[in-house]
């Protein structure tokens, strides 16, 4: 997952990503690269281009928070991705690993919630934990293991999510952002791996190098027995868990979604297993 000229290519991709015309410059309509040249970069941030050029280039190393910055506000980084940047070019040191173990008294509180499907993922979007309406959910998909897998690799997802293009791109943005806290992560390593060979789909996506980690948002849904849902999502970190985040599904009082998932926890309830997933999966490859 690493490469010896990552803050490279995050620049070239960020670069690539911003319409002249969002920053006011005029696009003529015969650019030969997407998105804004080089010089464009370097003369919007107050640096030679010569020098931008070496960064991208990987040939200037060390570039100063005041750079950066610059750079930040040229291509109309939000937090999320200037705090990636500012890690690839003062080469902070990340947590080498994320927690995996989900503590006893969290999953407590999530089972305990019985109206409210509730699910604990790991910074490699392992489904660490879930209770029973979670679960029902997730079930018409052949494994409820890791997010990524199942976007990308399961079928079920195209009928499942509303919205598959938005899905995709939302887990690839917070599966950046997570690599980018956790650097040296085996297990983001692994799951990076296996879908860059089996995903094209995801390939295209994670070359673009959008950092963003999903907090909250709509969701729209489409489960096989209880029919249209469309849910707010909230995800909060595990402060005493680097990289845990325990994720919960809200409906609006008195919508139709809110009756559906009345009939969720009915079936959750008749479908419920006999004891919690309490393990991540982390051995082994994925499979079809």
């Amino acid at each position: 997952m690493q490469n010896e000229n990552e803050l490279g290519d995050y620049l070239r991709a960020r670069r690539a990503a911003v319409a002249p015309a969002d920053i006011g410059l005029p696009d003529g309509g015969s650019r030969r690269v997407p998105g804004l040249r080089r010089d464009e970069v370097a003369l919007l941030a107050g640096m030679s281009t010569d020098y931008y050029i070496r960064l991208e280039q990987g040939r200037e190393r060390h570039p100063s928070e005041q750079v950066l910055r610059a750079i930040a506000g040229t291509l109309r980084l939000d937090d999320a991705a200037t705090a990636h940047l500012f890690r690839l070019g003062l080469s902070v040191v990340g947590t080498a690993a994320a927690a995996a173990t989900v503590a006893p008294e969290l999953l407590r509180l999530m089972n305990g919630m019985r109206d409210v499907p509730a699910f604990v993922v790991g910074a490699a979007q392992d489904v660490l934990a879930a209770n029973a309406m979670a679960r029902e959910l997730y079930r018409g998909f052949d494994r409820y293991d890791n997010l990524l897998r199942m976007i990308f690799l399961d079928p079920f997802a195209h009928d499942f999510y509303g919205d598959w293009d938005q899905a995709a791109r939302i887990a690839v943005g917070n599966l950046r952002a997570s690599s980018s806290q956790f650097p040296q992560d085996e297990r983001i390593e692994r799951v990076v791996g296996e879908l860059s060979v089996r995903s094209p789909a995801f390939t295209g996506l994670w070359a673009r190098y959008e950092v963003r980690p999903r907090t909250h948002e709509d969701k729209h849904f489409r489960h096989p027995q209880v029919g249209e849902l469309r849910l707010h999502f909230e995800s909060l970190a595990v402060t005493s868990a680097p990289g845990q985040h325990v994720s919960f599904y809200s409906a609006e009082p008195g919508s139709a979604t809110a009756d559906a998932l009345v009939l969720l926890g009915r079936l959750s309830e008749q479908e419920a297993a006999p004891k919690e997933r309490t393990k991540p999966v982390v051995e082994g490859e994925f499979r079809s």
